[in-house]
Protein backbone atom coordinates (compact mmCIF):
# COMPACT_ATOMS: atom_id res chain seq x y z
CA UNK A 1 0.00 0.00 0.00
CA UNK A 2 1.05 3.32 -0.95
CA UNK A 3 2.73 5.55 1.82
CA UNK A 4 1.76 8.64 -0.12
CA UNK A 5 -1.34 11.04 0.86
CA UNK A 6 -4.28 10.54 -1.05
CA UNK A 7 -4.47 14.28 -3.16
CA UNK A 8 -7.87 16.21 -4.28
CA UNK A 9 -8.05 18.64 -6.90
CA UNK A 10 -10.47 20.77 -7.20
CA UNK A 11 -10.39 22.43 -10.43
CA UNK A 12 -9.46 20.45 -13.20
CA UNK A 13 -9.20 23.06 -16.28
CA UNK A 14 -6.24 24.81 -18.24
CA UNK A 15 -3.99 24.48 -14.94
CA UNK A 16 -5.45 21.55 -12.64
CA UNK A 17 -5.50 18.40 -15.06
CA UNK A 18 -1.96 18.84 -16.47
CA UNK A 19 -0.85 19.45 -12.36
CA UNK A 20 -3.40 16.48 -11.59
CA UNK A 21 -1.62 14.42 -14.24
CA UNK A 22 1.31 14.81 -13.29
CA UNK A 23 0.70 13.90 -9.45
CA UNK A 24 -0.54 10.91 -10.74
CA UNK A 25 2.26 10.12 -12.52
CA UNK A 26 4.59 10.61 -9.42
CA UNK A 27 2.05 7.84 -7.89
CA UNK A 28 -0.47 9.59 -5.71
CA UNK A 29 -3.95 8.54 -5.43
CA UNK A 30 -5.47 11.73 -6.77
CA UNK A 31 -9.49 12.37 -6.38
CA UNK A 32 -10.48 15.42 -8.90
CA UNK A 33 -13.75 17.23 -8.65
CA UNK A 34 -15.30 19.79 -11.82
CA UNK A 35 -18.12 21.06 -12.95
CA UNK A 36 -17.21 20.34 -16.88
CA UNK A 37 -17.53 16.39 -17.24
CA UNK A 38 -15.89 16.07 -19.88
CA UNK A 39 -12.82 17.23 -17.78
CA UNK A 40 -13.66 14.49 -15.63
CA UNK A 41 -14.00 12.04 -18.19
CA UNK A 42 -10.49 12.90 -19.43
CA UNK A 43 -8.54 13.00 -15.56
CA UNK A 44 -10.58 9.37 -15.04
CA UNK A 45 -9.05 8.15 -18.11
CA UNK A 46 -5.87 9.25 -16.73
CA UNK A 47 -5.93 7.03 -14.01
CA UNK A 48 -8.02 9.87 -11.51
CA UNK A 49 -10.49 8.90 -9.20
CA UNK A 50 -13.92 11.30 -10.76
CA UNK A 51 -17.06 11.52 -10.03
CA UNK A 52 -17.66 12.77 -6.79
CA UNK A 53 -18.85 15.56 -4.69
CA UNK A 54 -16.60 17.88 -3.20
CA UNK A 55 -17.53 16.43 0.18
CA UNK A 56 -16.68 12.88 -0.81
CA UNK A 57 -13.20 14.48 -2.37
CA UNK A 58 -12.59 16.12 0.79
CA UNK A 59 -13.42 13.33 3.29
CA UNK A 60 -11.16 10.81 1.23
CA UNK A 61 -8.47 12.52 1.26
CA UNK A 62 -5.03 14.13 3.29
CA UNK A 63 -4.44 17.38 1.16
CA UNK A 64 -6.45 19.11 -1.37
CA UNK A 65 -5.36 21.44 -3.99
CA UNK A 66 -7.42 24.22 -6.02
CA UNK A 67 -7.00 25.55 -9.04
CA UNK A 68 -9.84 28.02 -10.18
CA UNK A 69 -10.63 30.68 -12.35
CA UNK A 70 -11.57 33.37 -9.87
CA UNK A 71 -11.53 34.74 -6.73
CA UNK A 72 -14.97 34.59 -5.93
CA UNK A 73 -14.90 30.83 -7.18
CA UNK A 74 -12.72 30.11 -4.50
CA UNK A 75 -14.33 31.68 -2.07
CA UNK A 76 -17.62 29.67 -2.93
CA UNK A 77 -15.93 26.42 -2.95
CA UNK A 78 -14.12 26.95 0.47
CA UNK A 79 -16.55 28.47 2.40
CA UNK A 80 -20.05 27.83 0.62
CA UNK A 81 -22.57 25.01 1.63
CA UNK A 82 -21.06 21.59 0.88
CA UNK A 83 -17.53 23.38 0.45
CA UNK A 84 -14.28 22.11 1.61
CA UNK A 85 -14.62 23.73 4.59
CA UNK A 86 -17.76 22.36 5.65
CA UNK A 87 -16.34 19.03 5.70
CA UNK A 88 -12.79 19.56 6.47
CA UNK A 89 -11.17 17.65 9.39
CA UNK A 90 -8.19 18.83 11.68
CA UNK A 91 -4.47 18.21 10.64
CA UNK A 92 -5.75 18.05 6.26
CA UNK A 93 -3.92 20.56 4.51
CA UNK A 94 -5.56 22.93 1.77
CA UNK A 95 -3.56 24.45 -0.70
CA UNK A 96 -5.08 27.46 -3.07
CA UNK A 97 -2.97 27.90 -6.25
CA UNK A 98 -5.46 30.28 -8.03
CA UNK A 99 -4.55 33.52 -8.40
CA UNK A 100 -6.98 35.60 -5.98
CA UNK A 101 -6.96 38.74 -3.92
CA UNK A 102 -4.74 39.19 -0.70
CA UNK A 103 -7.53 39.77 1.05
CA UNK A 104 -9.20 36.62 0.43
CA UNK A 105 -5.91 34.25 1.20
CA UNK A 106 -5.85 35.97 4.60
CA UNK A 107 -10.08 35.31 5.31
CA UNK A 108 -9.36 31.53 4.35
CA UNK A 109 -6.24 30.83 6.43
CA UNK A 110 -8.85 32.32 9.66
CA UNK A 111 -11.06 30.24 8.21
CA UNK A 112 -9.25 27.14 8.34
CA UNK A 113 -7.29 28.27 11.67
CA UNK A 114 -10.26 28.29 13.38
CA UNK A 115 -11.19 24.42 12.20
CA UNK A 116 -7.67 23.14 12.55
CA UNK A 117 -6.74 23.04 9.13
CA UNK A 118 -3.38 23.92 7.42
CA UNK A 119 -3.82 26.32 4.98
CA UNK A 120 -1.35 27.40 2.24
CA UNK A 121 -1.41 30.24 -0.50
CA UNK A 122 0.39 28.76 -3.63
CA UNK A 123 -0.11 30.77 -6.68
CA UNK A 124 1.95 29.18 -9.95
CA UNK A 125 3.23 30.70 -12.85
CA UNK A 126 4.34 28.93 -16.37
CA UNK A 127 1.57 28.52 -17.83
CA UNK A 128 -0.09 25.48 -19.35
CA UNK A 129 2.88 24.26 -21.04
CA UNK A 130 4.86 24.81 -17.27
CA UNK A 131 2.01 22.87 -15.96
CA UNK A 132 1.89 20.04 -18.64
CA UNK A 133 6.52 19.94 -17.91
CA UNK A 134 6.96 19.82 -14.49
CA UNK A 135 8.46 23.29 -14.65
CA UNK A 136 6.30 25.69 -12.66
CA UNK A 137 7.13 28.03 -10.50
CA UNK A 138 5.36 27.88 -6.96
CA UNK A 139 4.95 31.43 -4.86
CA UNK A 140 4.04 29.81 -1.48
CA UNK A 141 2.89 31.98 1.61
CA UNK A 142 1.86 30.09 4.46
CA UNK A 143 3.41 28.23 7.92
CA UNK A 144 6.99 26.93 6.62
CA UNK A 145 6.69 23.92 8.59
CA UNK A 146 3.31 23.11 6.17
CA UNK A 147 5.50 24.62 3.11
CA UNK A 148 8.10 21.61 4.36
CA UNK A 149 5.77 19.04 4.69
CA UNK A 150 4.34 19.46 1.07
CA UNK A 151 7.90 19.63 -0.63
CA UNK A 152 7.26 16.02 -2.54
CA UNK A 153 3.90 17.12 -3.74
CA UNK A 154 5.28 20.56 -5.10
CA UNK A 155 8.37 18.39 -6.86
CA UNK A 156 5.89 16.79 -8.66
CA UNK A 157 4.01 19.88 -9.70
CA UNK A 158 7.19 22.04 -10.63
CA UNK A 159 11.17 23.20 -10.66
CA UNK A 160 10.96 26.56 -9.11
CA UNK A 161 9.41 26.26 -5.40
CA UNK A 162 9.69 29.83 -3.24
CA UNK A 163 8.69 29.71 0.35
CA UNK A 164 7.77 33.85 0.24
CA UNK A 165 6.81 34.18 3.53
CA UNK A 166 4.62 33.17 6.65
CA UNK A 167 2.33 35.67 6.08
CA UNK A 168 -0.41 33.71 3.57
CA UNK A 169 -0.66 36.68 0.83
CA UNK A 170 2.83 36.85 0.17
CA UNK A 171 3.15 34.68 -2.32
CA UNK A 172 0.16 36.21 -3.34
CA UNK A 173 1.52 39.12 -3.91
CA UNK A 174 4.63 38.30 -5.86
CA UNK A 175 2.13 36.65 -8.46
CA UNK A 176 0.22 39.47 -8.92
CA UNK A 177 2.87 41.67 -9.29
CA UNK A 178 4.43 38.43 -12.02
CA UNK A 179 0.87 39.17 -13.66
CA UNK A 180 1.32 43.12 -13.74
CA UNK A 181 4.66 42.71 -15.98
CA UNK A 182 3.00 40.00 -18.13
CA UNK A 183 0.37 42.68 -19.06
CA UNK A 184 3.14 45.68 -19.73
CA UNK A 185 4.97 42.61 -21.49
CA UNK A 186 2.30 41.71 -23.75
CA UNK A 187 0.82 45.15 -24.92
CA UNK A 188 4.60 46.00 -25.43
CA UNK A 189 4.78 42.91 -27.82
CA UNK A 190 1.77 43.59 -29.20
CA UNK A 191 2.49 47.30 -30.20
CA UNK A 192 6.17 46.58 -31.68
CA UNK A 193 5.26 43.81 -33.81
CA UNK A 194 2.00 45.80 -35.28
CA UNK A 195 4.63 48.46 -35.58
CA UNK A 196 7.16 46.48 -37.24
CA UNK A 197 4.59 44.88 -39.87
CA UNK A 198 3.36 48.71 -40.53
CA UNK A 199 7.50 49.41 -41.53
CA UNK A 200 7.59 45.83 -44.01
CA UNK A 201 10.00 44.21 -41.46
CA UNK A 202 10.56 40.45 -41.93
CA UNK A 203 8.65 39.67 -38.15
CA UNK A 204 11.04 36.41 -37.79
CA UNK A 205 13.91 38.21 -38.11
CA UNK A 206 12.83 40.83 -36.07
CA UNK A 207 12.11 37.91 -33.30
CA UNK A 208 15.77 36.37 -33.99
CA UNK A 209 17.54 39.98 -33.63
CA UNK A 210 15.70 41.51 -30.65
CA UNK A 211 15.84 37.81 -28.86
CA UNK A 212 19.20 37.98 -28.55
CA UNK A 213 19.05 41.88 -28.00
CA UNK A 214 17.40 44.10 -24.49
CA UNK A 215 14.07 43.88 -26.30
CA UNK A 216 13.83 39.98 -25.65
CA UNK A 217 11.44 38.62 -22.76
CA UNK A 218 10.12 35.53 -22.33
CA UNK A 219 6.77 36.61 -23.04
CA UNK A 220 7.59 37.98 -26.56
CA UNK A 221 8.69 34.81 -27.29
CA UNK A 222 5.79 32.63 -25.56
CA UNK A 223 3.47 35.60 -27.39
CA UNK A 224 4.96 35.54 -30.78
CA UNK A 225 6.30 31.92 -31.34
CA UNK A 226 3.21 30.53 -30.29
CA UNK A 227 0.44 32.43 -31.30
CA UNK A 228 1.24 35.82 -32.78
CA UNK A 229 3.40 33.84 -35.86
CA UNK A 230 1.04 30.74 -36.30
CA UNK A 231 -2.04 32.77 -36.09
CA UNK A 232 -3.68 30.69 -33.70
CA UNK A 233 -4.82 32.28 -30.44
CA UNK A 234 -6.64 29.36 -28.43
CA UNK A 235 -6.48 29.78 -25.17
CA UNK A 236 -3.40 28.69 -22.95
CA UNK A 237 -3.75 32.00 -20.92
CA UNK A 238 -6.69 34.04 -21.63
CA UNK A 239 -7.42 38.17 -21.97
CA UNK A 240 -10.17 37.60 -19.20
CA UNK A 241 -8.30 35.81 -16.80
CA UNK A 242 -5.12 38.52 -17.26
CA UNK A 243 -7.23 41.03 -17.07
CA UNK A 244 -8.77 39.84 -14.11
CA UNK A 245 -5.63 39.92 -12.34
CA UNK A 246 -4.19 43.01 -13.25
CA UNK A 247 -7.46 44.31 -11.39
CA UNK A 248 -6.60 42.54 -8.72
CA UNK A 249 -3.05 43.96 -8.57
CA UNK A 250 -4.36 47.41 -9.17
CA UNK A 251 -6.81 46.51 -5.84
CA UNK A 252 -3.62 45.78 -3.86
CA UNK A 253 -1.47 48.57 -4.74
CA UNK A 254 -4.59 50.92 -3.80
CA UNK A 255 -5.10 49.28 -0.86
CA UNK A 256 -1.57 49.70 -0.43
CA UNK A 257 -1.64 53.33 -0.69
CA UNK A 258 -0.14 53.34 -3.95
CA UNK A 259 -1.98 55.05 -7.61
CA UNK A 260 -0.07 53.03 -10.32
CA UNK A 261 -0.70 55.35 -13.22
CA UNK A 262 0.53 53.60 -16.72
CA UNK A 263 -1.56 50.46 -15.18
CA UNK A 264 -4.40 52.24 -15.22
CA UNK A 265 -4.34 52.76 -19.23
CA UNK A 266 -3.26 49.08 -19.04
CA UNK A 267 -6.49 47.95 -17.75
CA UNK A 268 -8.36 50.74 -20.37
CA UNK A 269 -6.70 48.93 -22.88
CA UNK A 270 -7.24 45.05 -22.00
CA UNK A 271 -10.99 46.12 -21.35
CA UNK A 272 -10.81 47.55 -24.57
CA UNK A 273 -10.08 44.61 -26.21
CA UNK A 274 -12.20 42.65 -24.06
CA UNK A 275 -14.79 44.69 -25.16
CA UNK A 276 -14.12 44.17 -28.71
CA UNK A 277 -14.39 40.66 -28.30
CA UNK A 278 -10.85 39.19 -27.77
CA UNK A 279 -11.46 38.04 -24.22
CA UNK A 280 -11.89 34.35 -24.47
CA UNK A 281 -8.78 34.62 -26.71
CA UNK A 282 -5.23 33.74 -25.26
CA UNK A 283 -3.70 37.49 -24.28
CA UNK A 284 -1.45 37.30 -27.04
CA UNK A 285 -4.61 38.01 -29.24
CA UNK A 286 -4.40 41.21 -27.85
CA UNK A 287 -1.99 41.60 -31.07
CA UNK A 288 -5.32 41.63 -33.16
CA UNK A 289 -6.91 44.16 -31.13
CA UNK A 290 -4.02 46.31 -32.21
CA UNK A 291 -3.76 45.72 -35.12
CA UNK A 292 -7.82 46.08 -35.36
CA UNK A 293 -7.82 49.21 -33.80
CA UNK A 294 -4.96 50.90 -36.20
CA UNK A 295 -6.99 49.32 -39.35
CA UNK A 296 -10.06 51.42 -37.80
CA UNK A 297 -7.95 54.83 -37.05
CA UNK A 298 -6.45 54.33 -40.90
CA UNK A 299 -10.06 53.91 -42.90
Amino acid sequence: MSSLPAIGMIGLGNMGMPMSKNLLGSGYAVYGFDVNPDAEKEFAAAGGVAGLTIEEVVKQTEVVLTSLPSPGIVESVYTGAGGILEHARAGQILMDTSTVTPGLNERLAVACAGKGVGYLAAPVSGGVIGAKNRTLTIMVGGPKNLFDQMQPIFAALGQNIFHVGARVDSGTAVKLINNLLIGFYTSAVSEGVTLAAQMGLDLDQLFEILNVSYGQSRIYERNYKSFIATNDFAPHFSLNLLLKDLKIAQEMAHQAGLDLPITAELISLYEKSQQAGFGEQDMAALYSYVQAAQRKIQA
